[in-house]
């Protein structure tokens, strides 16, 4: 089990084939949020109190640099078993028989459609890269506003996100087990929940296909 666990954290350092796509420049605000959050998460505290806005900061600031690093922690978390979810094991992008979700981007895709999952996930991906790299919606610049549609898109994002950890989890947990990744993954897990509901950024009704397991991770 060492080796497995070792094996996954050196997946993780080589930033092989899901890669985080946005990094924030040295010396920015957003970058020095991003090492402030990331410091308190290694720190081993409480992660309840880790998502808690600091004071004196800027809540679409915080809210966007933590939209960053979850599309990036979960395009990884999902590289350590994208080889396992195929059009052949994983036909419909779905987590257990009660759950089914259709991609719809308004342009390629102007009608919900039902897809494997991987190519479900990597339409997701792209998408989710494509809004954090419009400084439109995510300005880098101090000073520039966020836009007036910031946070549905925020939400939009992060529902969308959420979905691959339903995915992964519920179809893929014992290719996570098998890596020693569970303890691993369910810390971003946490970290994942705590914030969105910290912030109300995801309906409950959309929680719903992991509500057990988080009543059981997330004290």
């Amino acid at each position: 089990m060492a080796g497995a666990r070792q094996g996954f954290l050196h997946f993780f350092a080589k930033d092989r084939t899901f890669k985080p796509k946005k990094r924030f420049e040295s010396g920015t605000l957003k970058y020095n949020l991003h090492k402030q959050a990331n410091a308190s998460l290694n720190s081993g505290i409480d992660l309840k109190e880790v998502v808690k806005l600091p004071s004196g900061e800027d809540v679409n600031d915080w809210i966007a640099v933590h939209v960053v690093d979850f599309f990036n922690r979960i395009n990884l978390l999902y590289g350590t078993i994208f080889e396992h979810c195929t059009e052949q094991s994983c036909p419909t992008m779905s987590g257990g028989p009660k759950y089914e979700y259709h991609w719809c981007d308004g342009v390629n895709y102007k009608k919900p459609t039902a897809l494997p999952a991987p190519q479900y996930i990597t339409l997701l991906m792209e998408w989710v890269e494509a809004q954090i790299n419009d400084e439109n919606l995510f300005p880098i610049q101090l000073g520039r506003p966020f836009p007036k549609n910031y946070m549905s898109i925020v939400k939009k994002i992060l529902k969308r996100l959420f979905r691959v950890f339903v995915h992964v989890y519920i179809h893929h947990f014992d290719k996570l087990l098998a890596i020693g990744a569970e303890a691993h993954v369910n810390t971003c897990y946490k970290h994942f929940y705590y914030f969105v509901t910290e912030y109300n950024l995801i309906d409950k009704k959309e929680l719903e296909p992991l509500k057990d397991m988080t009543e059981r991770i997330c004290h």
